[in-house]
């Protein structure tokens, strides 16, 4: 049986995330992190300033955030635009890319909270067999 690396290598693409040093990986990275993931999903439905993406995003620091979106900025994913207004207004909203991303990364979202009865129930079943 194949490995997926050596899957990936049979296809011969131009980029291959299994392979470390890959510029696709670090871009996973910032997509499937905590505060990526977060921080794209709560961009998918429009602009949002800093501190309203922050209390959006529940339990992200400002330094985590800043850095986010700093990641994603730099991978075409985030777009940021600074208001010359007094004080200044900065909005961040998701780029063509960063939307077709984002897309995919919500069904995701929904598999995953749609099949949290499941998982609660793994982790039930799980804990008690350790406990024996």
């Amino acid at each position: 049986m194949d490995t997926p690396q050596e899957r990936a290598d049979e296809r011969d693409l131009p980029y291959n995330v299994f392979a470390k040093v890959c510029p696709s990986r670090r871009t996973l990275e910032h997509v499937t992190g905590r505060w990526g993931g977060l921080t794209l999903g709560a961009l998918y439905d429009g602009s949002l300033r800093f501190n309203e993406l922050r209390r959006r995003i529940d339990g992200v620091s400002e330094k985590m955030l800043s850095q986010t979106l700093h990641a994603l900025e730099r991978d075409g994913l985030v777009h940021r635009e600074a208001q010359p207004t007094n004080p200044p207004r900065v909005d961040y909203e998701l780029t063509p890319l960063g939307r077709r991303v984002t897309e995919r990364l919500l069904t995701l979202i929904a598999c995953v909270q749609d099949s949290m009865d499941d998982v609660l129930a793994a982790r039930r079943r799980y804990d008690e067999q350790r406990q024996t």
